[in-house]
């Protein structure tokens, strides 16, 4: 595994792609053709699931669909992966997000966050964003890591994987182009250098679960292309 620094997280929730159970779903998905498929049979887009979860304020089952306009909540210890059109997204424990509806059924315009964690990885199209209580961040073809931290006071993680991504919180703005691991803190309040938005470094989050996530939507991210990885050092991104 390439190792993240875990802040709040435990092993056993960034090592949730390993498990027996992941991967035979996953290969199975594969396998029946994917969401395409999956939507032309009418079969569930979900992947993997473990514990409980809600879907619009009821029990979430297996054998259901999640679509763009619903929202989700997991609760303790539960884990959520699933394929809406070109994005794959796995919810980690405690988490409520909403994925709202882009120009088609089958694309997500705003995947909404109001607390938790979320890996997710987009294929190319038209712009979207990822939104917690303290950053917005407009996405295209990208592999990302958000976390909000909402005890304190809603401060929130982001990590561009790879890809292009343009970030604002407050009155700070920058553009992140990665291919290996560009990560950021959005600060409730300026800091003692009146930024809101300040480099990080990677953390509560592997390249293995990034990678599994990309293949679950048919694409490899930018280090397995490059053959070769870069330095997660959370310096140097911002102008």
């Amino acid at each position: 595994m390439s190792t993240h620094t875990l802040l709040g997280r435990t092993e056993d929730e960034v090592l949730w792609f390993r498990r027996r159970g992941v991967l035979q779903a996953a290969a199975a998905w594969a396998a029946m053709g994917g969401f395409g498929a999956a939507q032309a049979q009418q079969r569930s887009n979900i992947v993997a699931m473990q514990g409980d979860a809600l879907l619009n304020g009821a029990p979430l089952r297996r054998e259901q669909v999640i679509q763009t306009g619903d929202s989700i909540q997991t609760g303790p210890g539960s884990n959520l992966s699933f394929v809406i059109g070109n994005a794959a997204l796995h919810v980690r424990e405690n988490s409520r997000i909403t994925v709202e509806r882009g120009q088609t059924l089958n694309t997500i315009a705003i995947l909404r966050m109001l607390t938790g964690a979320v890996v997710s990885v987009w294929g190319r199209g038209s712009s979207r964003q990822i939104v917690t209580p303290t950053l917005t961040a407009g996405i295209r073809g990208t592999g990302t890591y958000t976390e909000i931290f909402s005890e304190q006071s809603y401060r929130s993680y982001f990590c561009n994987c790879y890809g292009t991504v343009d970030l604002s919180a407050g009155r700070d703005s920058t553009t992140s182009q990665a291919e290996y691991h560009q990560s950021f803190w959005a600060e409730p309040q300026p800091n003692a250098e009146g930024r809101i938005l300040t480099p990080a470094k990677a953390i509560n989050h592997t390249d293995e679960e990034v990678e599994f996530l990309a293949g679950l939507v048919g694409q490899q991210t930018a280090w397995q292309i490059a053959g070769h990885k870069g330095v997660k050092d959370g310096s140097g991104y911002l102008r």
